[in-house]
């Protein structure tokens, strides 16, 4: 089995840059790009080093823009869903490395577990691996959820990397084994949707109405780190930090603003709490509310 204990919190933390309007206010082009440098910078200055992306939108060309040279960066890349046929998802990967000005990325992941499972799943893997051989990406792997059965689809397609949710208070990938099953298998894991959606910084007027039943659950868990005197962001990256089976924690980010508070909460000592305590609901989350807790990247 492999466990990645990091002598750093920094050495397992990753972000991913969020350009989404609700998430970060779009300023005018100049603006964006000294913004997007600084976010980068900042991070380039902490010795942070992994960065993930999406195919979605300008986000990668803006990116491309904005490295500090030379980059210290290893880049993921996500495919576009497996719909638009084997062909497209090879050239959109190709495309995303002309986007973000790389003539190589770190890995290449299968954005859903789903499009393994499909009668092109066997295609679309040596595609991936094709890639690899040719030296345009160094790992390849898949992202999934605990519901994908991702340890099967890790002892059938041998990925270098699986990307799963992992985060406080949905603890399954823990709690069932899947991130101990994917250690032995000398994969290494990235751990997503850490900070869950945001649900523990929301008031329960503000939760969406599909989590709206879970508001007295999560008063009581923010109530109980209240007391331990630890913040909720602290609380969410110590706990996927802690976890010695995965290698990478991605974090979003959408300001250089956003980015020094989770080094700041990165670096705190790790807490004293009661992690299976602070659970959602043990074991027992319901479909649609994984689905909910677990949709950030």
């Amino acid at each position: 089995m492999i466990l990645n204990r990091a002598p750093s919190p920094i050495d397992k933390l990753a972000i991913a840059v969020v350009h989404q309007p609700e998430r970060a206010q779009i300023p005018p082009s100049g603006a964006r790009e000294d913004a997007l440098r600084f976010l980068l910078q900042t991070a380039a200055d902490a010795k942070i080093t992994k960065v993930a992306t999406r195919p979605d939108g300008d986000g990668e060309r803006w990116l491309g823009q904005a490295w500090p040279f030379p980059s210290p960066f290893q880049v993921t890349v996500r495919t576009v869903p497996i719909a638009e046929g084997v062909d497209r998802i090879e050239a959109r990967a190709r495309r995303s490395l002309e986007r973000l000005g790389l003539p190589r990325g770190d890995a290449l992941l299968i954005s859903s577990a789903a499009d393994l499972a499909g009668a092109e799943g066997r295609a679309l893997w040596d595609r991936l691996a094709s890639l690899k051989d040719r030296g345009l990406f160094k790992r390849i792997g898949f992202c999934a959820t605990v519901e994908d059965g991702p340890a099967l689809l890790a002892r059938r397609f041998q990925p270098d990397i699986v990307q799963i949710p992992v985060n406080m208070l949905d603890q399954r990938a823990q709690r069932t084994g899947v991130l101990n099953e994917l250690a032995s298998l000398g994969v290494d894991i990235h751990a997503s949707s850490v900070f869950a959606d945001g649900l523990l910084f929301v008031s329960g007027e503000a939760l969406p109405p599909e989590m709206a039943r879970h508001s007295h659950a999560l008063s009581r868990i923010r109530r109980r780190l209240a007391e331990a005197r630890v913040d909720p962001m602290q609380a969410t990256l110590a706990y996927a930090l802690g976890l010695p089976e995965v290698s990478a924690v991605v974090a979003s980010v959408a300001s250089a603003a956003e980015l020094r508070a989770t080094i700041a909460a990165a670096h705190a000592p790790a807490p004293g709490l009661d992690w299976e305590a602070l659970q959602l609901e043990p074991a027992t989350i319901a479909p649609g509310s994984a689905t909910r807790i677990s949709s950030a990247a």
